[in-house]
């Protein structure tokens, strides 16, 4: 065996001490071509500040052999030694010492000092730096950032009279690979954790604000994202409180459409987002849609599909009704067969990736509160500020708008949505879907890439 082979060793050890959350350092020690001890370290679990890697794999070698003098030997390690285990190695009489990655904030063979080329000491070690030092960097470095990760998670503290869903429920969910970004000092969120995608370069051309509706979440744009982000966009998904990775109120009486409308308008001004334009389905458009008033210069068009302003002074459509009344009788429906009645295009995975969020009733306040907070009578909640919004699209709004429409949406269909589109000044170019539903953005990916075209005039 060489040098990489007994490196590769070590690299088994460093990859065995990651699995049980140590940082991955491996090593070996081998004696006229037999390894006599191996180590990883193992600081946190032996409550041990000495053992390291090097200092597990030295004891092992001198048990093996019966004697602390190695100087017949060599040592591997994946990572350069510190002070602490070079000293350990030149007390043993170690011949040569092979390592992997530098380390150029501790290590002790070169990068910030070196202990083995002391003239003044009575023993000298050989040292051979950079063997598979590309994988063992690589090892670090998940490992720093996925510990960085699960830090500025946990900088975010769970408020007692909230929920949190488990990061296991949204591992290998299908399309959707992008890093969660995480809010929680938002003064409307009072410390609650907000989740969103914000993918692209900050200073693109265009930002897609993408809402999301009832019983969605970000998760229902994956198939949009991608469209954008190859037009050179950027692109923010955010979750609403209550539903996909954000934090979930335990009371349902906690939401309110005053409240959640006040958090996308502080997260809007926390992101600075400009030239906008603003996606919108079902609840992302009751809410989104009472946006662009407040900041007009950040918003420069508009993609709306299903969805509507609930104004007070309109009644809801028949569809809508039923729907809150079923949610009303069954507050406990089923998410994903919710989804795959609809979309019978969608995996069974697919279906259960919405369903993710909400993994028991607990978790459901928001599914339960949304149906009752669509303004209905001219005092509700919400309703003043749509109707100046209604004002808004009709008087002063200067953008493009693209509207498209699942004509077999059952609850705001296309009845609702050409009521919109007449309250839409400077025109609106409809994209009509008679075989879509309820839930656009899911049956029709060509939509993103039509939308990429016509904002782009």
């Amino acid at each position: 065996m060489n040098d990489a082979d007994y490196m590769g060793l070590a690299l088994k050890e460093a990859q065995a001490a990651h699995a049980a959350g140590e940082v991955p350092v491996g090593a070996v020690v081998v004696h006229q071509g037999r390894v006599v001890g191996v180590g990883r370290n193992a600081p946190i679990a032996a409550h041990d500040p000495t053992a390291h890697a090097e200092i597990v794999a030295l004891r092992a070698a001198a048990q093996a052999l019966g004697n602390y003098r190695l100087d017949d030997c060599e040592l591997y390690v994946t990572l350069e030694p510190c002070a602490m285990c070079s000293g350990a190695m030149l007390h043993a009489r170690i011949r040569r010492v092979v390592f992997g990655a530098s380390d150029p904030k501790t290590g002790a063979a070169g990068s910030v000092v070196n202990l083995f080329d002391q003239p003044q000491l009575n023993h000298q070690t050989q040292v051979q730096g950079g063997v598979r030092a590309q994988e063992s960097g690589a090892l670090l470095s998940d490992f720093f950032k996925a510990r960085r990760d699960h830090q500025r998670r946990e900088a975010h503290p769970l408020r007692d009279d909230a929920l949190r869903t488990p990061d296991r429920h949204f591992q290998d969910l299908p399309g959707y690979p992008w890093a969660p970004r995480y809010l929680s000092d938002l003064p409307s969120l009072d410390g609650l954790r907000l989740h969103h995608l914000d993918e692209g370069p900050e200073d693109a051309p265009r930002t897609w604000l993408c809402l999301h509706g009832n019983p969605a979440w970000s998760y229902l744009y994956r198939k949009m994202v991608p469209a954008f982000l190859a037009a050179g966009d950027r692109v923010v998904a955010p979750d609403l409180i209550g539903f996909g990775k954000s934090d979930k109120p335990k009371k349902d009486h906690w939401h309110s459409f005053s409240r959640h409308r006040q958090v996308l308008l502080e997260f809007v001004e926390r992101l600075d987002l400009r030239n906008v334009v603003l996606v919108v389905q079902d609840w992302g458009g009751l809410l989104g849609l009472t946006l662009p008033m407040a900041a007009p210069q950040r918003y420069r068009g508009l993609l709306v599909m299903n969805t509507m302003l609930a104004t007070g002074d309109v009644p809801l459509s028949a569809g809508f009704l039923d729907w809150r009344e079923m949610c009303a009788k069954k507050p406990d429906y089923d998410v994903a067969r919710l989804l795959a009645r609809g979309n019978p295009q969608l995996s069974a995975a697919e279906c259960a990736a919405y369903a993710a969020p909400f993994p028991d009733r607990g978790h459901r306040a928001a599914l339960r509160a949304f149906p009752a907070l669509v303004p209905e009578h001219a005092d509700d909640d919400g309703a003043e500020v749509s109707r100046q919004a209604r004002d808004f699209w009709r008087r002063d709004w200067q953008g493009q708008c693209l509207m498209a429409v699942g004509q077999q949406d059952p609850v705001l269909g296309d009845a609702v949505m050409q009521g919109l589109r007449a309250d839409i000044r400077g025109g609106v170019d409809l994209v009509q879907l008679p075989q879509a539903g309820h839930f656009v953005p899911e049956q029709s990916e060509d939509i993103a890439h039509r939308a990429c075209a016509f904002f782009a005039r």
